[in-house]
């Protein structure tokens, strides 16, 4: 589960429902700090398994004063987009589409893309099934989120969880998947439990499958020719650091390791974090203006 420290929100970060052709998604767009900023360009934040649009918001303040606008998305089957559609599909393809779905309703022109962690094997099946349609996408980010599988640690919590999600309720479930961590706040902890009972049951049994059977398509994504980088915070016991770098070679991306920042550097290294998607963004490879 991704941690969260705090759940302060720039003031002024604006709670959306997007429609799409293929359903409305919740989201909090936040444009550049200022009524009259120029936008130097457009992000679509993709958070990870059991994640949500939350788990960008230590980054959101850096990301809008450096002049990009902002949107995090809750994905199909989270916290408070839900099923988005009649007869959700969690196939990662489906999940994939939704993302090309919601770029388009932003009309923003390209944006740049970010997915962390589980969040990257979307934005990287999105990028690879478009082409890298350069009308979609200005770059993609993969932060935390490696090659292929994830450790032998994480498969045999994977299988624990999927042993149990048909026939345990998710409230039985949240004493053994929270965070045990006493720093932290009462107010993130009922967000936290609130964010994991909103939770698709489907949809999570559905990730996690995906998680343990995840292939390596790193040259696909190379192949693509969309700007690429890749942020690596350590330590990392979901992928293995060194692998990640090992494919940040192999896509011919910038690479950034975030030393402290653990699985989520955009909670435990928000500064470093946002400083090096700028950096990638409107210096090394130029924003496309929205």
């Amino acid at each position: 589960m991704s941690q969260l420290l705090s759940l302060e929100a720039p003031d002024h970060a604006r709670p959306v429902r997007l429609r799409t052709g293929r359903g409305v998604f919740a989201a909090l767009d936040v444009p550049p700090t200022g009524p009259s900023s120029p936008v130097r360009g457009t992000a679509l934040l993709v958070p990870g398994f059991m994640g949500s649009k939350e788990d960008f918001l230590p980054m959101l303040p850096a990301l809008s004063a450096g002049g990009v606008r902002v949107v995090a998305v809750d994905c199909r089957g989270q916290y408070e987009t839900g099923d988005a559609s009649p007869a959700p599909s969690y196939a990662r393809d489906d999940l994939a589409a939704d993302l090309v779905a919601v770029t388009r309703a932003l009309d923003a022109g390209p944006v740049h893309l970010l997915g962390h962690s589980y969040g990257g094997s979307l934005v990287r099946a999105a990028v690879i099934a478009t082409g890298g349609d350069p009308g979609l996408w200005a770059s993609a980010t993969l932060m935390n989120f490696g090659p292929a599988g994830v450790s032998p640690w994480q498969q045999e919590r994977l299988n624990l969880l999927l042993s149990v999600i048909g026939s345990m309720p998710l409230a039985e479930m949240w004493p053994f998947v929270r965070t045990k961590d006493a720093t932290t706040p009462p107010d993130v902890e009922r967000f936290l439990e609130l964010r994991w009972l909103a939770n698709s049951p489907s949809q999570l049994a559905a990730l996690a499958r995906h998680m343990l059977d995840e292939t390596d398509t790193t040259e696909a994504l190379a192949g693509t020719g969309v700007p690429l980088s890749v942020v690596s915070g350590t330590p990392d016991e979901t992928w293995a650091p060194d692998a990640v770098e090992r494919m940040a070679h192999r896509l011919g991306a910038v690479f950034v390791r975030i030393e402290g920042g653990g699985h989520s550097p955009n909670v435990h290294r928000p500064a470093e974090a946002a400083s090096a998607l700028l950096d990638f963004w409107l210096t090394r490879q130029g924003a496309a203006v929205a």
